[in-house]
C-alpha cells in the first residue's frame, strides 16, 4: 500500500477535526475523499503533506512512518499537493511557477518534464511568459497540476480541484485528473463535489463529523442511498 492512515486524530488547538480516520490508497489508484464543507477533508490533505500535525495515529507512505515527518521532507519522498485555492505566486510567470514544482529535484530532466507539462496543457506554453494571475480560474488550475507534478510525485494530492470554476471548467479539470489516473499517476482527490469525483474514482470515503463513515469503489458509492441522499441530490 502506498499510502495508510491508521486511526488518525488531528485538532486545532481544544478543537478536534478528526478522529479514527483510516484510508488507504495504492499505487496506481485514483481515490477519491468526499463530505460537506467542515468535515475535515482539508485537515486530513494538510496532514498528509505535513502541514498540520497529527494528535493521534499514523501516516505511513510507502512503507515509512511520516507522521512527524518535516513537510518539506515528504516532498521529497514524492508527495505533492495541488492545494485548495491553487495559491500560485500571482505576479511570477506561468514558466516559473511550473519550474517552482522542481525546487527539489538535482537531476538533469526538469527540461524535458517541462516540455511534458506544456504538451499536456498546451494553453500554458501560449501563456508561459504571462503573470499567473492574469490566468483564468481553470488556466490557473493547469498550473497549480502542472507544478505538482513538476515534482514527479509517487502519490498526488488535490484539495478540492473545482472550486470556484466555472461547470464547462469543472468538466475539464476532471478530464484532465481521469487522464492522469489513466497515465498511471497515483492520486488522492479532496472534492466536495462528490458526483464528479465518484464518477471517475477507482475508491473512495464518505467522511462526516471528522471520521470516515462509509467507504467502496466509486461505483458502490454512487449506488449507495446514505451517500445518494447526502451528497448526490438524488
Amino acid at each position: 500500500m502506498l499510502l495508510e492512515i491508521k486511526s488518525l486524530s488531528a485538532s486545532y488547538g481544544s478543537i478536534k477535526a478528526l478522529f479514527d480516520v483510516n484510508i488507504e490508497v495504492a499505487e496506481g489508484e485514483l481515490v477519491t475523499l468526499v463530505g460537506a464543507n467542515g468535515a475535515g477533508k482539508t485537515t486530513i490533505m494538510k496532514v498528509i503533506s505535513g502541514i498540520q500535525r497529527a494528535s493521534g495515529g499514523s501516516v505511513e507512505f510507502a512503507g515509512k512512518n511520516i507522521t512527524r515527518l518535516a513537510a518539506e521532507k515528504r516532498v521529497r519522498l514524492g508527495i505533492s499537493q495541488v492545494p485548495e485555492g491553487r495559491q500560485l505566486f500571482t505576479p511570477m510567470s506561468v514558466h516559473d511557477n511550473l519550474c517552482l514544482g522542481a525546487f527539489t529535484r538535482n537531476d538533469a530532466n526538469t527540461k524535458c518534464d517541462l516540455d511534458e507539462i506544456y504538451e499536456q496543457f498546451p494553453i500554458l506554453f501560449e501563456r508561459k511568459d504571462q503573470p499567473a494571475g492574469t490566468l483564468s480560474g481553470g488556466e490557473q488550475q493547469m498550473v497549480a497540476i502542472g507544478r505538482a507534478l513538476m515534482a514527479r510525485p509517487k502519490l498526488l494530492l488535490l484539495d478540492e480541484p473545482s472550486m470556484g470554476l466555472s461547470p464547462l471548467l469543472v468538466d475539464q479539470t476532471f478530464a484532465t485528473i481521469k487522464k492522469l489516473a489513466k497515465q498511471g499517476t497515483t492520486i488522492f482527490l479532496v472534492e466536495q463535489n462528490a458526483y464528479m469525483a465518484l464518477s471517475i474514482a477507482d475508491r473512495g470515503y464518505v467522511l462526516e463529523g471528522g471520521h470516515t463513515t462509509i467507504s467502496g469503489t466509486g461505483d458502490e458509492l454512487m449506488s449507495d442511498e446514505r451517500v445518494k441522499n447526502a451528497y448526490l441530490g438524488v
